[in-house]
């Protein structure tokens, strides 16, 4: 695996649409290159008599109970609304002749 180019991490950087310096280009291509580095290492890795697993890890579920609470008017929903129509939200038409 080759390592990544000044090149490649300013493409990658523009691709994301991220606006980095020129000292962030050259650290962002250390910590790229130094996690490339690291899979190259685990890549040697003999792993033919480990069973796949689909997490490493135990699951527990950590959202709350879906507990059913009083709910907004539609006075106080829609107060910020800039316009609205009844009980409604009046948005503009984004679909083609849907008219």
């Amino acid at each position: 695996m080759a390592a990544l180019s000044r090149t490649d991490v300013e493409h990658v950087a523009f691709l994301a649409r991220l606006g980095l310096t020129d000292e962030e280009l050259s650290l962002l291509e250390g910590q790229l290159n130094h996690i490339l580095d690291q899979y190259r290492v685990l890549s040697e890795l003999d792993t033919e008599s480990i069973p796949p697993t689909a997490q490493v890890i135990g699951v527990e579920n950590i959202l709350r109970d879906d507990v059913a609470e009083t709910s907004l008017t539609p006075d106080e929903a829609l107060a910020g609304a800039p316009e609205r129509q009844d009980d409604y939200f009046v948005v503009p038409v984004v679909v083609e002749g849907a008219d």
